[in-house]
Protein backbone atom coordinates (compact mmCIF):
# COMPACT_ATOMS: atom_id res chain seq x y z
CA UNK A 1 0.00 0.00 0.00
CA UNK A 2 1.37 3.54 -0.85
CA UNK A 3 2.31 5.23 2.58
CA UNK A 4 1.30 8.83 0.79
CA UNK A 5 -2.10 7.92 -0.14
CA UNK A 6 -4.58 9.68 2.69
CA UNK A 7 -7.66 7.93 3.35
CA UNK A 8 -10.87 9.13 4.11
CA UNK A 9 -11.05 8.34 7.37
CA UNK A 10 -7.24 9.91 8.13
CA UNK A 11 -7.13 12.88 10.78
CA UNK A 12 -6.48 16.45 10.31
CA UNK A 13 -6.24 18.65 13.11
CA UNK A 14 -8.78 16.62 14.78
CA UNK A 15 -10.98 16.29 11.88
CA UNK A 16 -11.14 13.25 9.42
CA UNK A 17 -10.20 14.20 5.92
CA UNK A 18 -14.29 13.39 4.60
CA UNK A 19 -14.68 16.16 6.81
CA UNK A 20 -12.54 18.75 5.59
CA UNK A 21 -14.23 17.78 2.24
CA UNK A 22 -17.66 18.68 3.20
CA UNK A 23 -15.85 21.71 4.67
CA UNK A 24 -14.80 22.96 1.60
CA UNK A 25 -17.97 22.03 -0.31
CA UNK A 26 -20.31 23.83 2.21
CA UNK A 27 -17.80 26.96 1.81
CA UNK A 28 -17.55 26.91 -1.36
CA UNK A 29 -21.17 26.71 -2.15
CA UNK A 30 -22.05 28.75 0.07
CA UNK A 31 -19.22 31.49 -1.63
CA UNK A 32 -21.08 30.36 -5.21
CA UNK A 33 -24.62 31.22 -3.87
CA UNK A 34 -23.75 34.53 -2.37
CA UNK A 35 -22.09 35.73 -5.37
CA UNK A 36 -24.84 34.62 -7.59
CA UNK A 37 -27.23 36.27 -5.31
CA UNK A 38 -24.93 39.32 -5.57
CA UNK A 39 -25.16 39.41 -9.23
CA UNK A 40 -28.61 38.96 -9.93
CA UNK A 41 -29.30 41.92 -6.97
CA UNK A 42 -26.59 44.09 -9.30
CA UNK A 43 -29.04 43.52 -12.59
CA UNK A 44 -31.99 44.31 -10.97
CA UNK A 45 -30.86 47.60 -9.66
CA UNK A 46 -29.57 48.48 -13.00
CA UNK A 47 -32.50 47.50 -14.63
CA UNK A 48 -34.35 49.40 -12.02
CA UNK A 49 -31.80 52.44 -12.27
CA UNK A 50 -32.96 53.20 -16.17
CA UNK A 51 -36.25 54.45 -14.92
CA UNK A 52 -36.62 58.59 -13.75
CA UNK A 53 -38.94 57.37 -11.11
CA UNK A 54 -37.54 55.72 -7.73
CA UNK A 55 -38.88 52.36 -7.31
CA UNK A 56 -40.28 50.96 -3.90
CA UNK A 57 -36.95 48.43 -4.12
CA UNK A 58 -34.40 50.13 -5.61
CA UNK A 59 -32.23 52.15 -3.12
CA UNK A 60 -32.38 48.30 -0.31
CA UNK A 61 -31.37 46.26 -4.29
CA UNK A 62 -28.76 49.24 -4.52
CA UNK A 63 -27.31 49.40 -0.64
CA UNK A 64 -27.17 45.17 -0.95
CA UNK A 65 -25.28 45.57 -4.21
CA UNK A 66 -22.62 47.25 -2.57
CA UNK A 67 -21.41 43.31 -0.91
CA UNK A 68 -17.81 43.39 -1.31
CA UNK A 69 -16.53 39.78 -2.12
CA UNK A 70 -14.06 40.03 1.15
CA UNK A 71 -17.00 39.72 3.37
CA UNK A 72 -18.34 37.05 1.20
CA UNK A 73 -15.69 34.85 1.68
CA UNK A 74 -15.60 35.56 5.34
CA UNK A 75 -18.87 34.03 5.86
CA UNK A 76 -18.27 31.11 3.44
CA UNK A 77 -15.45 30.20 5.27
CA UNK A 78 -17.18 30.68 8.85
CA UNK A 79 -19.91 28.52 7.57
CA UNK A 80 -18.03 25.62 6.09
CA UNK A 81 -15.73 26.10 9.61
CA UNK A 82 -19.23 25.13 11.73
CA UNK A 83 -19.09 21.91 10.14
CA UNK A 84 -15.65 21.13 11.78
CA UNK A 85 -14.55 20.50 15.16
CA UNK A 86 -12.13 23.03 15.71
CA UNK A 87 -10.62 24.18 19.07
CA UNK A 88 -12.51 26.93 21.62
CA UNK A 89 -9.32 29.39 21.01
CA UNK A 90 -9.66 28.82 17.34
CA UNK A 91 -13.30 29.30 17.14
CA UNK A 92 -13.48 32.59 18.93
CA UNK A 93 -10.50 34.06 16.39
CA UNK A 94 -12.96 33.49 13.50
CA UNK A 95 -15.97 34.66 15.38
CA UNK A 96 -13.59 38.40 15.61
CA UNK A 97 -12.76 38.02 12.04
CA UNK A 98 -16.19 37.50 11.50
CA UNK A 99 -17.35 40.26 13.61
CA UNK A 100 -14.87 42.95 12.79
CA UNK A 101 -15.79 41.89 8.63
CA UNK A 102 -19.67 42.34 10.00
CA UNK A 103 -18.73 45.96 11.41
CA UNK A 104 -17.00 46.97 7.66
CA UNK A 105 -19.33 45.54 5.79
CA UNK A 106 -22.05 47.40 7.53
CA UNK A 107 -19.63 50.51 7.08
CA UNK A 108 -20.25 50.16 3.29
CA UNK A 109 -23.84 49.25 3.70
CA UNK A 110 -24.13 52.65 6.17
CA UNK A 111 -22.06 54.80 3.31
CA UNK A 112 -24.18 53.46 0.44
CA UNK A 113 -27.94 53.80 1.86
CA UNK A 114 -26.56 57.65 3.00
CA UNK A 115 -25.04 58.86 -0.44
CA UNK A 116 -28.29 56.72 -1.91
CA UNK A 117 -30.84 58.91 0.07
CA UNK A 118 -28.92 61.81 -0.65
CA UNK A 119 -28.97 61.11 -4.67
CA UNK A 120 -32.80 60.58 -4.08
CA UNK A 121 -33.31 63.61 -2.59
CA UNK A 122 -31.24 65.63 -5.60
CA UNK A 123 -33.62 63.13 -8.13
CA UNK A 124 -37.07 64.15 -6.98
CA UNK A 125 -36.19 67.75 -6.42
CA UNK A 126 -37.27 70.80 -8.69
CA UNK A 127 -33.92 71.79 -8.74
CA UNK A 128 -31.11 70.66 -10.98
CA UNK A 129 -28.27 68.02 -9.47
CA UNK A 130 -25.90 70.86 -10.31
CA UNK A 131 -27.75 73.00 -7.85
CA UNK A 132 -27.71 71.02 -4.97
CA UNK A 133 -23.94 69.32 -5.68
CA UNK A 134 -22.34 72.20 -2.98
CA UNK A 135 -24.61 71.18 -0.04
CA UNK A 136 -24.62 68.16 -0.66
CA UNK A 137 -21.36 67.24 -0.88
CA UNK A 138 -20.32 68.77 2.31
CA UNK A 139 -23.49 66.35 4.08
CA UNK A 140 -22.09 63.20 2.15
CA UNK A 141 -18.26 64.45 3.92
CA UNK A 142 -19.85 64.71 6.74
CA UNK A 143 -21.74 61.16 6.98
CA UNK A 144 -18.45 59.04 6.14
CA UNK A 145 -16.73 60.71 8.79
CA UNK A 146 -19.01 59.69 10.93
CA UNK A 147 -19.99 56.16 10.00
CA UNK A 148 -16.53 54.86 9.66
CA UNK A 149 -15.53 56.45 12.92
CA UNK A 150 -17.90 54.20 14.82
CA UNK A 151 -16.32 51.64 12.55
CA UNK A 152 -13.25 52.20 13.37
CA UNK A 153 -13.81 52.29 16.96
CA UNK A 154 -15.78 48.91 16.88
CA UNK A 155 -13.24 47.35 15.04
CA UNK A 156 -10.49 47.91 17.99
CA UNK A 157 -13.17 46.77 20.26
CA UNK A 158 -13.43 43.32 18.67
CA UNK A 159 -9.12 43.25 18.67
CA UNK A 160 -9.56 43.61 22.22
CA UNK A 161 -8.12 47.29 22.58
CA UNK A 162 -9.98 49.06 25.70
CA UNK A 163 -11.48 51.70 23.59
CA UNK A 164 -13.44 53.28 26.88
CA UNK A 165 -9.83 54.95 27.63
CA UNK A 166 -9.25 55.85 23.85
CA UNK A 167 -12.45 57.94 23.51
CA UNK A 168 -11.79 59.73 26.68
CA UNK A 169 -8.69 60.45 25.63
CA UNK A 170 -9.93 61.47 22.23
CA UNK A 171 -13.30 63.68 24.11
CA UNK A 172 -10.18 65.72 25.73
CA UNK A 173 -7.90 66.32 22.89
CA UNK A 174 -10.79 67.25 21.19
CA UNK A 175 -12.20 69.65 23.59
CA UNK A 176 -8.26 70.47 22.89
CA UNK A 177 -8.24 71.13 19.42
CA UNK A 178 -11.86 72.63 18.97
CA UNK A 179 -10.60 75.20 21.12
CA UNK A 180 -7.48 76.11 18.74
CA UNK A 181 -9.70 75.81 15.45
CA UNK A 182 -12.80 76.88 16.85
CA UNK A 183 -13.09 79.42 13.45
CA UNK A 184 -12.36 76.44 11.35
CA UNK A 185 -15.54 74.47 13.05
CA UNK A 186 -17.59 77.14 13.10
CA UNK A 187 -17.18 77.04 9.14
CA UNK A 188 -17.98 73.45 9.18
CA UNK A 189 -20.97 73.52 11.23
CA UNK A 190 -22.26 76.58 9.00
CA UNK A 191 -21.47 74.56 6.27
CA UNK A 192 -24.04 71.97 7.66
CA UNK A 193 -26.85 74.23 8.29
CA UNK A 194 -26.51 75.56 4.95
CA UNK A 195 -26.58 72.05 3.29
CA UNK A 196 -29.74 71.51 5.53
CA UNK A 197 -31.40 74.56 5.90
CA UNK A 198 -30.70 75.18 1.76
CA UNK A 199 -31.12 79.16 1.99
CA UNK A 200 -29.11 79.20 -1.11
CA UNK A 201 -27.76 76.75 -3.89
CA UNK A 202 -24.80 76.41 -6.66
CA UNK A 203 -26.19 79.38 -9.38
CA UNK A 204 -28.23 81.38 -7.30
CA UNK A 205 -27.43 85.32 -7.72
CA UNK A 206 -26.72 86.46 -4.35
CA UNK A 207 -26.74 90.24 -2.59
CA UNK A 208 -24.83 90.19 0.55
CA UNK A 209 -23.91 93.19 2.45
CA UNK A 210 -22.46 95.53 -0.99
CA UNK A 211 -21.08 91.94 -2.56
CA UNK A 212 -23.41 90.66 -5.31
CA UNK A 213 -22.60 87.56 -7.64
CA UNK A 214 -23.92 84.02 -8.43
CA UNK A 215 -22.75 80.99 -6.05
CA UNK A 216 -20.01 78.96 -7.87
CA UNK A 217 -19.40 76.72 -5.12
CA UNK A 218 -20.22 75.73 -1.27
CA UNK A 219 -17.42 74.13 0.52
CA UNK A 220 -16.82 72.96 4.09
CA UNK A 221 -15.23 76.29 5.02
CA UNK A 222 -15.85 78.61 2.34
CA UNK A 223 -18.60 79.62 -0.26
CA UNK A 224 -17.66 81.01 -3.71
CA UNK A 225 -19.15 83.82 -5.74
CA UNK A 226 -19.00 85.16 -8.90
CA UNK A 227 -19.52 89.03 -8.86
CA UNK A 228 -21.18 90.65 -12.11
CA UNK A 229 -17.82 92.21 -12.97
CA UNK A 230 -16.01 88.97 -13.11
CA UNK A 231 -14.05 88.51 -10.08
CA UNK A 232 -14.48 85.71 -7.68
CA UNK A 233 -15.75 86.63 -4.58
CA UNK A 234 -14.87 84.06 -1.06
CA UNK A 235 -16.82 84.40 1.69
CA UNK A 236 -16.66 82.45 5.14
CA UNK A 237 -19.79 79.88 6.07
CA UNK A 238 -19.79 81.44 9.56
CA UNK A 239 -20.12 84.86 8.00
CA UNK A 240 -22.72 84.00 5.46
CA UNK A 241 -24.88 83.14 7.95
CA UNK A 242 -24.40 86.12 10.32
CA UNK A 243 -25.02 88.30 7.54
CA UNK A 244 -28.73 89.09 5.44
CA UNK A 245 -28.81 88.32 2.21
CA UNK A 246 -30.95 88.85 -0.65
CA UNK A 247 -31.85 85.69 -2.91
CA UNK A 248 -32.63 86.33 -6.06
CA UNK A 249 -32.16 82.90 -7.50
CA UNK A 250 -35.39 82.01 -5.74
CA UNK A 251 -37.54 84.93 -7.38
CA UNK A 252 -40.17 83.43 -9.87
CA UNK A 253 -41.03 86.81 -10.98
CA UNK A 254 -39.90 90.38 -11.12
CA UNK A 255 -41.75 93.11 -10.01
CA UNK A 256 -40.90 96.60 -12.35
CA UNK A 257 -42.25 99.39 -11.62
CA UNK A 258 -41.64 103.05 -14.00
CA UNK A 259 -43.32 106.83 -14.30
CA UNK A 260 -44.19 108.73 -17.32
CA UNK A 261 -44.57 112.63 -17.04
CA UNK A 262 -47.15 114.16 -19.27
CA UNK A 263 -47.22 118.01 -20.18
CA UNK A 264 -49.96 120.05 -18.54
CA UNK A 265 -50.84 121.22 -22.00
CA UNK A 266 -51.99 118.10 -22.93
CA UNK A 267 -56.21 117.82 -23.28
CA UNK A 268 -58.09 115.88 -20.79
CA UNK A 269 -59.56 113.66 -23.55
CA UNK A 270 -55.38 112.48 -24.10
CA UNK A 271 -54.68 112.26 -20.63
CA UNK A 272 -57.41 109.67 -20.61
CA UNK A 273 -55.98 107.45 -23.03
CA UNK A 274 -52.75 107.21 -21.26
CA UNK A 275 -53.53 104.37 -18.66
CA UNK A 276 -54.71 102.25 -21.66
CA UNK A 277 -51.87 102.63 -24.07
CA UNK A 278 -49.56 101.74 -21.17
CA UNK A 279 -51.77 98.45 -20.38
CA UNK A 280 -51.79 97.48 -24.31
CA UNK A 281 -48.23 98.34 -24.38
CA UNK A 282 -47.05 95.81 -21.02
CA UNK A 283 -49.63 93.71 -22.36
CA UNK A 284 -48.32 92.85 -26.00
CA UNK A 285 -45.18 92.19 -24.30
CA UNK A 286 -44.07 87.80 -24.14
CA UNK A 287 -43.30 87.56 -20.88
CA UNK A 288 -44.92 90.54 -18.93
CA UNK A 289 -48.05 90.95 -16.54
CA UNK A 290 -49.66 94.25 -16.26
CA UNK A 291 -50.64 95.18 -12.60
CA UNK A 292 -51.86 99.02 -12.55
CA UNK A 293 -51.35 102.45 -14.10
CA UNK A 294 -52.74 105.18 -12.02
CA UNK A 295 -52.30 109.09 -12.45
CA UNK A 296 -49.86 109.39 -9.66
CA UNK A 297 -48.83 113.17 -8.74
CA UNK A 298 -49.36 116.47 -9.81
CA UNK A 299 -45.74 117.43 -10.28
CA UNK A 300 -43.72 120.78 -10.76
CA UNK A 301 -43.72 120.59 -14.52
CA UNK A 302 -45.73 117.49 -15.78
CA UNK A 303 -48.76 114.77 -14.83
CA UNK A 304 -46.94 112.50 -13.56
CA UNK A 305 -48.61 108.50 -14.54
CA UNK A 306 -47.35 105.41 -12.29
CA UNK A 307 -47.34 102.11 -13.79
CA UNK A 308 -46.49 98.54 -12.00
CA UNK A 309 -46.25 95.15 -14.30
CA UNK A 310 -44.16 91.94 -13.48
CA UNK A 311 -41.57 90.59 -15.65
CA UNK A 312 -42.39 86.45 -15.57
CA UNK A 313 -38.50 85.43 -15.27
CA UNK A 314 -35.74 85.94 -12.53
CA UNK A 315 -32.98 86.90 -14.98
CA UNK A 316 -32.25 90.79 -14.60
CA UNK A 317 -31.35 90.72 -19.07
CA UNK A 318 -35.36 89.99 -19.67
CA UNK A 319 -36.06 92.74 -17.39
CA UNK A 320 -34.13 95.14 -18.66
CA UNK A 321 -34.82 93.95 -22.75
CA UNK A 322 -38.65 93.99 -21.48
CA UNK A 323 -38.13 97.94 -20.00
CA UNK A 324 -36.53 98.24 -23.39
CA UNK A 325 -39.61 97.28 -25.30
CA UNK A 326 -41.84 98.97 -23.30
CA UNK A 327 -40.00 102.51 -23.48
CA UNK A 328 -39.83 101.89 -27.16
CA UNK A 329 -43.61 101.66 -27.51
CA UNK A 330 -43.99 104.22 -25.43
CA UNK A 331 -42.75 107.00 -27.16
CA UNK A 332 -44.31 105.57 -30.77
CA UNK A 333 -47.46 105.34 -29.37
CA UNK A 334 -46.99 108.89 -27.55
CA UNK A 335 -46.01 110.32 -30.74
CA UNK A 336 -49.03 108.59 -33.01
CA UNK A 337 -51.74 109.87 -30.02
CA UNK A 338 -50.38 113.36 -30.07
CA UNK A 339 -48.95 113.53 -26.08
CA UNK A 340 -46.39 115.52 -25.21
CA UNK A 341 -43.53 114.38 -22.72
CA UNK A 342 -43.30 117.29 -19.84
CA UNK A 343 -39.74 118.68 -19.40
CA UNK A 344 -38.36 120.47 -16.38
CA UNK A 345 -39.84 124.08 -17.54
CA UNK A 346 -39.78 127.26 -14.95
CA UNK A 347 -42.26 130.15 -15.24
CA UNK A 348 -41.52 133.37 -14.02
CA UNK A 349 -43.73 136.02 -13.35
CA UNK A 350 -42.01 139.60 -12.97
CA UNK A 351 -44.55 142.67 -11.91
CA UNK A 352 -43.64 145.93 -12.52
CA UNK A 353 -43.04 147.54 -8.83
CA UNK A 354 -45.55 150.29 -7.57
CA UNK A 355 -44.16 153.84 -7.40
CA UNK A 356 -44.58 155.58 -4.23
CA UNK A 357 -45.10 159.63 -3.63
CA UNK A 358 -47.09 161.93 -3.32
Amino acid sequence: MNPLLIKLDDLIFENSVSRWLVAMSVAVAALMLTVLARRLIRRSYQRMAQTEQIELMEIPLQIAGNTKLAFLIVISLFIGMLTLTVPAPVHRVAQKILLIAICWQAGIWATAAALAWLASGRHGAATSESSRAGTMGVVSIIIRIAIWSVVMLLTLDNLGINITTLVAGLGIGGIAVALAVQNVLGDLLASLSIALDKPFEVGDLLLIDEFQGKVEQIGIKSTRLRSVTGEQIILANADLLKSRLRNFGRMSERRMVFSVGVAYETPLDKLEQVPGLLRSIIEAQPITRFDRCQLLRFGDSSIDFETTYYVLSSRMADSLDMQHSINMAVLKAFAAAGISFAYPTRRVLMAQPVETGA
